[in-house]
């Protein structure tokens, strides 16, 4: 077999291989735009018209779920040292039984009347202020958490492009991982501004087939070059005993230790609660839903969605595969340094070095588009929440005052609705624009972040998890017959945010902002009862969830190993149970500070 080169792995990079990344980008593009038709009104920019087929929905929610983070990443977590085939529990238990319950659950209550998001259910339900308040966490989720995915992709081009981004580094001041973020940044917002969520739904389609041929591509590509082929590389992973008992292919793992990561109970328990927000209330997967015909085609495609898992198992696979391939020929030269920067580097590196030339184009088109579909999932749905929180209300607002106004002079004043659509069409793309921006420069925020996570797969799960559990419990204060209003949770989601904050970092920083917050949300709530005497034994209540946030804060943390310059480290629960104890905080809270209705909502 073919030994690596050591040359610079920027020229292993070849023309043909730019022709195939351009050919694939100017396609998908062309295409998007074909299949996404005219944009007239906001039902067309933000759900398609309604009209778009369950299978491409389906295909546009695993591109989206699977990113290039864990194209990317999962084959790291199976090839690092201790790597195994746990991680596969969350996806194939927990996300599998959440899809199904979300499909049978909440697609029926969204599809009671025409809405655009799950936080217009629960502002329809519990009242406008709590649409608003779930918008704002739903925003900060989402913003967390896929420039998470936008920096790890921006990091992959810096290893592709090694030589070109540096080059312009040197001619125009930015630094490469800059310049390969702005390369993201700008195909995104060009793709949804071409057709708004139907030309996202299109190209997620398109680029689940490149997952699909990509996957496997690699996985030949790396039994064919081990000596011995696929035999040698099951032996070399079930050899690899520091792994567990079945080496890389150990599955289960019935560690109850709340630290751990991948283990059965987590799967089962967190992974299912968890999904639950992510496939139901997370704006950035449920958006894809609100675009289907009917509720039985939006069910279908939430539930077919699971095969998704088909491509996360083939990567981990090609995980092993590399695990036996460098165990058999070590990296050497610039590979080793760029890997020894950052370990996760190591199927990008195997990318570059070994895929034939072409395949390697067609795997690195896959996978800028994956970050580029990250980049617009969250686009479109974080501008069409807040158009329907923020700019329409006060829009109709206005136009309802202009009326009132004219009717006191000359007469009722008749607004012509294909300018307002025009008007919100393009505000809507002007709210694509400034997302876009915004996200582009917090994917430099991810940058230190991740110094702080095992993998950039754990960081970007991890971000998505501090506001999902207070969404979740919206959805059930609104959705259960409890007859209460949006009050509580005007605090609560707040409350539970800082909750898992809290939880996630115990360092000294961390008390002053968990203080002033506690101080804020309390004078608030002060401020709130002077206006509206009558509820001021609840007081206990808000001092109980402070003080239960300031006490795990400060002590809700296990100390771990010093790190390098022998400061204190701290280990908390681990990521797949924020949305659990964050929803269980925000519902629990949410009820006790809400009043009660005479009649149902």
């Amino acid at each position: 077999m073919n030994e690596p080169s050591v040359v610079s792995l920027s020229s292993q990079f070849t023309w043909v291989d730019w022709l195939i990344v351009v050919g694939y980008l100017v396609f998908t593009t062309w295409l998007g735009a074909r299949m996404a038709g005219k944009q007239t009104t906001i039902r067309d920019f933000f759900l398609g018209g309604r009209k778009l087929p369950w299978y491409a929905v389906c295909g546009s929610i695993i591109a989206t779920e699977i990113s290039a983070v864990t194209f990317l990443i999962v084959p790291f977590i199976v090839f690092r040292p201790e790597g195994n085939f746990t991680y596969l529990q969350l996806g194939i238990f927990g996300s599998f039984l959440a899809r199904v319950i979300v499909g049978y659950l909440l697609v029926p209550a969204y599809y009671e009347r025409e809405i655009y998001s799950p936080y217009d259910y629960m502002g329809n339900k519990l009242g406008g202020h709590v649409r608003g308040m779930t918008t704002v966490l739903f925003a900060l989720s989402g913003m967390l958490a896929q420039s998470a995915r936008v920096y790890l992709t921006a990091e992959i081009l810096v290893v592709v492009l090694r030589d070109q981004l540096e080059s312009l580094s040197e001619t125009l001041g930015l630094y490469p991982l800059a310049w390969a973020v702005m390369m993201i940044a700008v195909v995104a917002i060009a793709w949804t501004l071409i057709g708004g969520i139907a030309t996202v739904v299109w190209t997620d389609a398109i680029l689940f087939l490149v997952f699909l041929i990509g996957a496997t591509v690699a996985l030949c590509t790396v039994a064919g070059e081990i000596d011995g082929g696929l035999g040698e590389m099951f032996r070399a992973g079930f050899s690899a005993k520091e792994s567990g008992s079945w080496g890389k292919f150990t599955f289960f793992d019935f560690d109850t230790h709340p630290t751990k990561l991948y283990t059965i109970w987590t799967a089962v328990i967190a992974s299912t609660w968890g999904g639950l927000g992510a496939y139901g209330t997370d704006q950035l997967l449920a958006q894809r839903m609100f675009c289907c015909k009917n509720q039985r085609e939006a069910r279908w495609a939430i539930i077919t969605s699971a095969s998704s898992q088909l491509v996360t198992i083939t990567v981990a696979l090609v995980g092993v595969g590399l695990y036996a391939y460098y165990q058999a020929k070590p990296l050497t030269g610039e590979a080793l340094e760029i890997y020894q920067e950052k370990g996760d580097r190591i199927f990008p590196i195997f990318i570059v070095q070994v895929i034939p030339v072409g395949l390697k184009g067609l795997i690195i088109a896959g996978v800028f588009a994956a970050a580029v579909s990250s980049l617009t999932s969250i686009l479109a749905a974080l501008s069409q929440t807040i158009m329907s929180a923020f700019y329409i209300p006060l829009r109709e607002r206005f136009l309802s005052k202009r009326r009132v106004f004219a009717s006191e002079d000359a007469g009722a004043v008749s607004t012509d609705s294909a300018a307002e659509d025009r008007r919100s069409v393009l505000v809507g793309r002007l709210l694509v624009l400034f997302w876009g921006v915004v996200l582009a420069a917090m994917a430099f925020l991810s940058a230190a972040a991740s110094e702080h996570y095992p993998s950039i797969l754990d960081l970007a799960l991890s971000m998505a998890g501090y506001a999902g559990g207070a969404l979740l419990a919206g959805f059930a204060l609104s959705f259960l017959p409890l007859n209460i209003d949006g009050r509580g949770f005007m605090y609560s989601g707040p409350l539970s945010v800082m909750c898992v904050f809290a939880m996630k970092w115990g360092q000294d920083w961390t008390h002053v902002i968990c203080w002033v917050f506690a101080v804020i949300l309390l004078l608030v709530w002060v401020w709130q009862l002077m206006k509206e005497p009558g509820d001021w034994p609840k007081t206990l209540f808000v001092a109980a969830g402070l003080a239960l946030m300031l006490w795990v804060n400060y002590y809700g943390h296990w100390e771990g190993q010093p790190d390098a310059d022998g400061n204190p480290t701290y280990r908390t629960v681990s990521w797949p149970w924020q949305i659990p104890v964050g929803s269980t905080i925000a519902f629990v809270w949410g009820y006790l500070l809400a009043r009660r209705r005479s009649e149902p909502a």
